[in-house]
């Protein structure tokens, strides 16, 4: 009688899964089931054995029916309840059903560096006719827990991040592939330390070139948190998974425009998760994941040993495929793999023992791949062509260009360094030598005699120009071009600065104030927002701005209900097609590129289209040797209408900073006003040269955000520029009328000699 106990309750419990994922609704009379479990358990030794097994069985066929009914029409929803289920497997069952043996790194268990994400080093085995291969990789994953608090849901804070970063280094020195689990709903938004969104950036940053195979499967994967361990060169997703820039209560809040702290429509809830389109099969669609691993029905939970054969199989065909791709006597088994491509990895699929190490060619060919890889991410999500991509003409003329600056600033310019270099060598030691020689014949002078002593020649000093009135004093080229003044100096009318009471600032007229002052106040330096336009007009040259890019254009990639109608009245509003201006430009006559998000078009939010002229931007500076500034006008993060092709702009846009800075440029960002989210965490958190505008507001979520995951308030200067100072985010602060000047400073004095305008 007690193994039929046992199995009522197994029973019982697929009753509680199937409630969970049905939100507790009384679907398919589960209630009804329910309460015949807790009569059968009661009443136990009123049936005989025979009795009670007859009633197990038409239990079990009863959910089993259910089983499959929900099955067959679970809706995006219903899979992410099936995600955060306490009975879904997790990162602890993965290591000890699928790996051979595991050591784990930096803690274990609650004492931790950071509970929510495990390090471990793993041994992984497969039998190739009947003998076994073991190879050792490094395991990083968010662990969830079945129900463990201290595991926080798998929510990493900044702390477990950088441990993830650690071993990813170990791996990468010991030439080990990399397995990385997701198990998030999002990185837990705290600033503590570096800061969520910094240690992000760094991560992914990294990752775009570590030298060794990087295999990720994702099951729950919600915005920076999965990211920050997501870039990767095979990326496998559950079938019952989820991935997206957002999870779809957060959607339904914003799109709600729901009050904090009241709660949110369930009906709200299921339809942003069906717009998100955030399942596997809409993901492999629009190609940001390479393959689904198909789970049982509902899912797999801890005990579905099966599953783990599986999983193992797969994770050894996505390295094995990986590894291949990167070697240059590989067409058979590469083959061999791909024939078998849409049918389920098996474990002996690969008959041929083939080592996971990598010499010199082939880490360069993997880095290669991976880059072409995450370049081409995202390119369903936009209208319109780069205009080096388009057309015969176009791209010949990048070729010479290319062809140009590498003969002039890498050739050339490296060979003249090398010349200039000895030249100054052979001086040195000359000038020594010569010294020396001269030493005996200027004693016998200084003994004779003091030598005459030359009178120095006075130094004739001159500013201005011929013809020029030297009455006049001479303007400062460094000086705000002031060929502009914000429509907000139009009104006739005074306003308070928000920090009178603090400081006893006086009420600003506003024609002063946004005329004269900038938008500065005199007495505190509070600085009011201003529009883009201020910038465009003041920061640089005069007439030195030249758009390119300008046809690529934002669109609506998943057919989010109602967006095309927004994007229409942004397009309207702005007279732009996206949310991010790209433009060569000058200051002081140094040429650079820059790259713009700006409030006005979706508050300077990152979608594909965004993402792909930040990239093309830093592709010309590099080609061109110039420097690239992001300013960040207000960016509000990735933009949630495009889903995972939203958040993958965070790994693409790195990838191409990466490319740039290590081929000798300079990458300044300038936040102005409001800057948060997935951006920041990603292609402008990885800057080493980041400066805030004061006054402006620097996080990695917005104070509502962190109020209601954190459950505490947070202080006013919580997301503050000086805050973002203090914990080394950015390395300046600056006064927006001194923008230029300290814009033209940055310019001399940071970065390689590898740009245009250094000798």
């Amino acid at each position: 009688m007690n193994e039929l106990l046992k199995k009522l309750v197994k029973i019982e419990e697929r009753i509680n899964y199937l409630l969970q994922v049905k939100d507790y609704e009384n679907w398919g009379n589960l209630e009804g089931f329910k309460k015949t479990c807790e009569q059968l358990k009661q009443n136990v030794y009123d049936h005989t054995e025979e009795q009670f097994k007859a009633e197990l069985r038409k239990l079990d066929d009863s959910i089993r029916f259910l089983e499959d009914r929900a099955e067959e029409h679970l809706t995006p929803m219903e899979r992410v309840r099936i995600v955060r289920s306490i009975q879904r497997f997790t990162l602890k069952d993965i290591l000890e059903n699928v790996y051979e043996d595991y050591t784990e790194l930096g803690g274990e268990e609650d004492a931790n560096v950071d509970p929510a994400m495990i390090c471990a080093k793993a041994t992984i085995t497969r039998r190739i006719k009947n003998k076994p291969y073991t190879a050792s990789v490094m395991v990083i994953g968010q662990e969830t827990g079945h129900g463990e608090e201290f595991r926080n849901g798998g929510s990493c804070r900044p702390q477990g991040n950088e441990k993830a970063l650690r071993y990813m280094k170990v791996a990468e020195t010991e030439g080990i592939p990399i397995h990385f689990y997701i198990f998030t709903p999002g990185s837990y938004p705290v600033e503590e330390g570096s800061g969520a969104a910094q240690q992000i950036a760094r991560n992914i940053y990294a990752m775009t070139k570590l030298r060794v195979p990087m295999i990720s499967m994702i099951s729950e994967g919600g915005s920076g948190g999965a990211e920050a361990i997501g870039l990767s060169d095979y990326r496998l997703m559950a079938s019952h998974g989820y991935y997206s820039v957002i999870s779809p209560e957060g959607a339904a809040a914003i799109e709600g425009k729901i009050r904090e702290g009241s709660r949110v429509p369930r009906e709200l809830v299921e339809l942003c998760a069906d717009r998100l389109k955030l399942t596997a099969e809409d993901n492999l669609k629009n190609k940001t994941i390479d393959r689904i691993i198909y789970e049982p029905c509902l899912g797999a939970r801890r005990d579905d040993f099966a599953f783990f054969a599986k999983l193992r199989a797969e994770m050894l065909r996505a390295t094995d495929e990986v590894v291949l791709s990167t070697k240059s006597f590989s067409a058979l088994r590469t083959y061999e793999l791909r024939k078998k491509k849409n049918k389920p990895a098996t474990e002996d699929e690969l008959q041929h023992a083939l080592t996971w190490a990598l010499n010199n060619d082939e880490v360069k060919k993997l880095l290669s791949l991976r880059s072409k890889k995450y370049h081409e991410m995202g390119k369903t999500g936009f209208t319109g062509q780069a205009e080096q991509e388009d057309g015969m003409y176009n791209l010949a003329r990048v070729k010479t260009e290319k062809m140009y600056y590498t003969l002039r600033y890498d050739i050339m310019k490296n060979h003249k360094r090398e010349v200039s270099k000895v030249i100054n060598d052979v001086s040195g030691e000359s000038s020594v030598m010569l010294k020396r020689i001269k030493e005996p014949f200027s004693a016998v002078l200084d003994f004779f005699g003091k030598r005459r002593e030359v009178k120095p020649q006075r130094l004739l000093t001159w500013s201005g120009t011929p013809g020029q009135d030297n009455q006049n004093p001479r303007v400062d080229p460094l000086e705000l071009t002031d060929t502009y003044t914000s429509p907000l100096a139009n009104s006739d009318r005074t306003v308070s600065c928000p920090n009178a009471d603090k400081y006893g600032c006086k009420d600003l007229w506003i024609p002063d104030l946004y005329g004269e002052f900038a938008g500065v106040c005199e007495t505190c330096g509070h600085h009011f927002p201003l529009e883009h336009q201020w910038y465009l007009e003041n920061i640089f040259d005069p007439g030195s701005i030249r758009h390119f890019n300008t046809e690529i254009s934002s669109k609506n990639p998943l057919g989010y209900t109602g967006f095309d109608a927004r994007l229409q009245s942004s397009r309207k509003k702005t007279g732009w097609r996206s949310g991010n201006m790209t433009f060569h430009a000058k200051v002081n006559g140094i040429q650079i590129i820059v790259s713009m998000l700006y409030s006005d078009f979706r508050n300077g939010t990152v979608g594909s289209a965004e993402g792909e002229k930040f990239a093309q931007a830093c592709a010309l500076a590099k080609r061109k040797k110039r420097p690239l500034l992001a300013y960040i006008h207000t960016t509000g993060g990735i933009r949630i209408q495009e889903g995972s092709l939203g958040v993958t702009q965070m790994p693409k846009c790195t990838m191409a900073v990466r490319e740039y800075i290590d081929a000798g440029g300079l990458y300044i960002v300038v936040y102005d006003n409001n800057s948060y989210a997935g951006p920041l965490a990603s292609f402008l958190g990885c800057s080493p040269y980041q400066f805030a505008i004061r006054s402006s507001r620097i996080g990695f979520a917005g104070p509502r955000v962190i109020r209601e995951t954190t459950g505490s308030a947070i202080p006013p200067d919580y997301h503050s520029a000086r805050n973002a100072l203090k914990r080394g985010h950015i390395q300046g602060i600056w006064d927006r009328r001194e923008f230029r000047r300290n814009l033209h400073k940055s310019l001399l004095t940071m970065g390689s000699p590898g740009l245009y305008y250094r000798d």
